[in-house]
C-alpha cells in the first residue's frame, strides 16, 4: 500500500501510520482503528513523507504534508552540536588535570570551542534542512 496517515500527536509531534502489506482492512478502516478518537488525520501519498528522519522530532502536519519546523530542528542541531562537543572533550577533561599536559589539553580544548562556536552560528542561521545538516557536517 502506497498510503499512510498522518495526525499530530498530543504533544505537538507527527505521528505516520504505515499499514500492514498484508492488511485485509481499507486504509480509511485503518485510521478508524488506530488514529484516536477525535484527532484529526490525512490520509497521504507514501511519498509526501520524507525519507530523511534527520530532524523527525521537528516534523509538523501541514492538512496533506509533512514539514520541518526549522526553529525545532535548530534546537535538534544544537542537542547533536553539544553532544559532539561533549564527547570531543572528554578526553582532553581528564588531560586538563594532569599537570605535564594540562597546557597542550587547554589548548586543544580552545580549538574545539572555535569550531563548535563556528558550527553554532551556522545552525543559528540556516534557513533549512540542507543548511543544517550542512552545518553538522551530515551529508
Amino acid at each position: 500500500m502506497n498510503k499512510r496517515i498522518i495526525y499530530t500527536n498530543e504533544i505537538g509531534g507527527v505521528c505516520v501510520v504505515v499499514p500492514a502489506p498484508d492488511s485485509t482492512l481499507t486504509i480509511e478502516e485503518i485510521a478508524a482503528k488506530d488514529v484516536p478518537q477525535g484527532v484529526p488525520f490525512e490520509i497521504v501519498d507514501v511519498e509526501t513523507i520524507s525519507s530523511d528522519r534527520t530532524f523527525r522530532n521537528a516534523w509538523q502536519r501541514n492538512r496533506k504534508a509533512v514539514n520541518v519546523n526549522i526553529p525545532k530542528a535548530r534546537e535538534i542541531a544544537h542537542e547533536k552540536r553539544r553532544a559532539a562537543r561533549a564527547e570531543e572533550f572528554k578526553p582532553l577533561d581528564i588531560e586538563a588535570n594532569i599537570p605535564a599536559k594540562a597546557a597542550e589539553a587547554e589548548v586543544k580544548r580552545e580549538a574545539i570551542r572555535q569550531k563548535y562556536a563556528a558550527m553554532q552560528s551556522a545552525i543559528d542561521s540556516a534557513q533549512d534542512v540542507a543548511a543544517l545538516k550542512n552545518a553538522l557536517g551530515i551529508k
